[in-house]
């Protein structure tokens, strides 16, 4: 089962506009990353920068945070999306086309220790932000947060 089929069987056909939506003082930043101590420090960076950080250990996990946000009581959804490329179960790419798909336009930061050319190039054709190549300094990704989501807003 893929993030299409998954996305269908959790959460059903949902009708659109979405209801209302909840929104925080700082801005929600789901973080997919399945490796803990680089989860960690992500969250760790983000949050001294400001965010509310909602993180998902996989593929799975990254959809079912965003379904699970979608079926609040108060719809929660991310202002910014941080996925890792290659995650069990979905990759980041395959994630990020379902959201293009659905019509979503939440800016994603792509983190991948395999930045070829074609990657990259998937990640542009499917509208990802930016794609940071591992190892990167935590510096690099709050600083491009911050352009796509000021913490502040």
């Amino acid at each position: 089962m893929g993030p299409d089929e998954e996305w269908e069987e959790q959460a059903g056909t949902h009708s659109w506009p979405l209801p209302p939506i909840s929104r925080s003082a700082r801005p929600r930043v789901l973080v997919a990353e399945d490796q803990p101590e680089m989860r960690a420090l992500l969250r760790r960076a983000l949050r001294r920068r400001g965010y509310e950080v909602v993180e998902a250990e996989d593929g799975p996990g990254l959809v079912q945070a965003i379904i699970d946000g979608l079926l609040a009581d108060q719809t929660q959804v991310p202002d910014l999306i941080v996925t890792d490329v290659r995650m069990p179960g979905y990759s980041g790419l395959e994630v990020v086309a379902r959201l293009r798909r659905e019509g979503w336009t939440t800016p994603v930061i792509l983190i991948t220790a395999f930045g070829d050319a074609q990657v990259h190039r998937e990640a542009e054709q499917l509208g990802a932000a930016r794609v940071l190549d591992k190892p990167f300094a935590m510096e690099d990704l709050c600083d491009a947060a911050e352009a796509l989501v000021p913490p502040g807003r």
